[in-house]
């Protein structure tokens, strides 16, 4: 007998206002005042935050020397630069070529031009003159620009090369800042282009799922404001210094808050549906999704915030600050899909649904597997039922299988010429620069070492293959170099100018000198790197461990892809051993966590397995930086338990009133639904990440997105529902669930 029958019979119906008395609900006042007031905090939220994406450029940095820890050798060697440069620089590569030989006026033309170069905005110090290659048919020219705003000072350049070319000739940019600034532009559209583009594929998914135009507004306007929030949060915190930015971790930011929010929103709205389904009245359809959603939302959230967190353990600052900023994004993705969505359904109600009200329960399947089911969640799951062994081995055998694609993966680095998709004017100057003169000028290779020193790191750089000349910092040289050669052994420094001009010395800081040498190959080549590794190893047997530091592009470049080999070997099993904890302590068991933690790992393999194909293969891509292996991982392995955790929670909440095995059923046929929805979410968000012509970020989007629907389609659809079945009701061991036996009674044995 309800509470309502138990009441005294009256000849008058009850108001709708007794009614609430009865039932304990709140008042008018409180049902729309708690929603209308959390609404208006996240309107406020979102008017501040969302003028901030114009700003991201003010406290974003693309310097890959700024990402080292300070104790790198290609670091120290850095921050020593301007003891002997005289300013903070970064070089630039003007290269000029002709239709054949330059001639006198052309020559006599680019000299005027690195006059005037000098003054352009940006530039800082001289331009050197130009300096014609052996066969006569090209001329570079060093110009130094400041290390802020490089991109704005290389469009300066290009401008001032527009308007004073000599006729008849042709000029690129290349060299450190030219690559730079080609990265700065290929970021250029995350703002705009990357939000678009997965806002729209998220609204075109919600609209065909929901089949409704007013519920993907509303699930929109909740990832929309979290990461309008999130973004002004972290914008402080760089403008601080307290993390760095870039606009690699910008991008993740603005897919993960999307994408995980979106998916947090569909587990609410799932919650939110079956109860006006039910016939729920807003508030108490609001309550009970509440309550339904708020352990699996925090629990995922929490378990992505606890792997994004595990990478403060790099020696990588764009690593370790893609930790805090990613987990500040999705701890304003759970805060609004657990404040401002139930806020907003609870004032739109049913009408949110329109035209497709639900009306009728969700389907569940007989606990008889002879009677027929209706609907493709209860078919699959009959299917796993009927079947659960052959379905889960054949799973296994499938994602193995792609998982042997993994040993064709290359991420051992790439060169920076190729981190940009498509044109680079960098690279194409590059490339015409190596046609004339040394690959590596430009971008030379500098070594810090002590002036009693100085003569022994010279006879080892003057040995070292790949080397083409050297050279040592000094103030009295105009061009703020000396050239350097060995005459029986000793050094003997030269500077350019008319016969007679003094020998320079080499400038002396905290008793080191500064030697460059200029490679033959380009810095961002395999070979320039063996030249500084071999180069590094015979300074240490020549002058001592650790008395000569090796610094430059090439070295930066190594330093980082050493340091991230090194990052990704530490942190993954970490960032595995967190997650099964947390697992253990939601699902307050041993053994199921440890199913779900391996199929989490099998999908990773065959994820990485079927991307190192298709990078190889199909879209010829010339390798991966380290670090890809280690984002793939903590996005595929972090998000991927989402979905372990949107199952099992259901699947446990369903054991405890109808045992184990009618409860995988059950769990698999109410969370079916919302897990495509949200895979298929996820996956088109980081899709979009392809639209940026950024190496490392097309990589990250290929590997996040088909992991993801790999995860959606086979191991939470079919893989993890299937073992879980065939096991029974030991996957709960030790738990209380297991000891009870509650399922006895109902579930098959074998």
């Amino acid at each position: 007998m309800t509470s309502r029958d138990s009441q005294p019979r009256s000849s008058e119906p009850l108001t709708r206002r007794q009614l609430r008395q009865q039932n304990n609900d709140p008042t008018r006042w409180v049902r729309i005042g708690i929603p209308v007031l959390l609404v208006l905090v996240w309107l406020v939220g979102g008017a501040v935050g969302g003028p901030y994406f114009g700003k991201v450029g003010e406290v974003s940095t693309n310097d890959h020397a700024a990402y080292l820890p300070d104790s790198a050798e290609s670091t120290v060697v850095q921050n020593r630069l301007t003891d002997f440069t005289g300013s903070d620089s970064m070089p630039a590569v003007v290269v000029v070529t002709g239709d054949g030989k330059l001639t006198d006026d052309q020559i006599s033309g680019l000299r005027d031009l690195a006059d005037r170069l000098s003054d352009v905005d940006g530039v800082v110090g001289s331009v050197s003159p130009p300096i014609v290659s052996d066969d006569g048919e090209a001329a570079q020219m060093f110009v130094p620009l400041t290390t802020e705003e490089v991109s704005d000072a290389v469009g300066a350049v290009r401008t001032a090369l527009d308007a004073g070319l000599p006729q008849g000739t042709t000029a690129w940019i290349t060299g450190a800042a030219g690559f730079t600034a080609d990265l700065v532009q290929g970021f250029l559209g995350i703002d705009g282009l990357l939000l678009g583009v997965a806002l729209l594929a998220v609204f075109v998914i919600l609209v065909i799922v929901y089949r409704s135009p007013l519920l993907p507004i509303l699930v929109l306007a909740t990832a929309s404001f979290a990461l309008c929030v999130a973004l002004l949060t972290v914008w402080w915190l760089a403008k601080a210094g307290v993390v760095v930015l870039n606009g690699q971790v910008q991008g993740i930011l603005f897919i993960l808050v999307i994408g995980a929010a979106t998916d947090y929103a569909l587990l609410y709205v799932a919650r939110y549906r079956e109860a006006v389904a039910d016939g729920a009245r807003r508030w108490s359809a609001t309550l009970r999704a509440w309550r339904g959603a708020f352990e699996p939302i925090l629990a995922s959230g929490g378990t992505v915030i606890a792997g994004l967190l595990c990478l403060l353990l790099s020696d990588l600052a764009t690593n370790r600050a893609l930790g805090p900023i990613a987990s500040i994004g999705i701890a304003f993705a759970m805060l609004s899909a657990l404040t401002f969505l139930p806020a907003l359904l609870a004032l739109v109600g049913r009408a949110a649904f329109w035209p497709f009200i639900p009306r009728a329960p969700a389907a569940t399947v007989p606990d008889d597997l002879t009677v027929p089911v209706k609907g493709f969640w209860a078919r699959q799951a009959r299917l796993v039922a009927r079947h659960a062994r052959p379905v889960w081995m054949l799973c296994l055998v499938v994602l193995l299988a792609a998982g042997t694609g993994i040993l064709q993966l290359k991420a051992d680095g790439v060169p920076t010429s190729d981190l940009v998709i498509g044109h680079s004017e960098a690279r194409d100057g590059q490339n015409v620069l190596g046609d004339h003169f040394d690959a590596g000028s430009g971008s030379p290779v500098y070594v810090l070492v002590a002036k009693d020193d100085l003569t022994a790191a010279l006879q080892t750089m003057d040995a070292a293959p790949g080397i083409e000349s050297l050279a040592a910092a000094s103030a009295d040289s105009a061009s703020g170099q000396a050239a350097v050669t060995l005459k029986d052994g000793e050094p003997v420094f030269t500077a350019a100018g008319p016969p007679g001009t003094p020998s320079p010395e080499p400038t002396v800081s905290d008793s080191q000198v500064l030697l460059i040498g200029t490679l033959a190959d380009p810095a961002d080549s395999s070979a320039a790197e063996h030249v500084v590794r071999d180069l590094r190893a015979g300074l240490a047997e020549s002058v001592g461990a650790d008395a000569a530091q090796v610094g430059g592009v090439t070295a930066t470049d190594i330093d980082t892809n050493d340091t991230s080999i090194r990052d990704r070997t530490l942190i993954i099993p970490i960032v595995l051993a967190v997650i099964l904890v947390i697992l253990m302590l939601l699902l307050r068991a041993v053994l199921a966590p440890i199913l779900l933690v391996a199929s989490v790992i099998v999908s990773f393999v065959a994820a990485m397995g079927v991307s190192a194909l298709v990078f190889t293969h199909l879209f010829h891509f010339p390798g991966a930086d380290p670090a890809v292996p280690l984002y793939g991982f903590v996005f595929l392995v972090a998000l991927g338990v989402d979905y372990n955790i949107f199952l099992m929670t259901r699947v446990r909440e369903e054991s405890r009133r109808h045992g184990t095995r009618p409860g995988i059923l059950r769990g698999l046929v109410a969370t079916g639904g919302v897990i495509t929805s949200a895979g298929l979410v996820l996956a088109a968000t980081f899709a979009a990440l392809g639209v940026i012509p950024i190496l490392f970020l097309a990589q990250i989007a290929f590997i996040v997105a088909f992991g993801v629907l790999l995860d959606t389609f086979l191991v939470r659809s079919l893989l993890v529902p299937a073992v879980s079945y065939d096991i029974g009701r030991a996957i709960w061991w030790p738990s209380k669930l297991w000891r009870r036996g509650v399922d006895a009674a109902t579930e098959r044995d074998g």
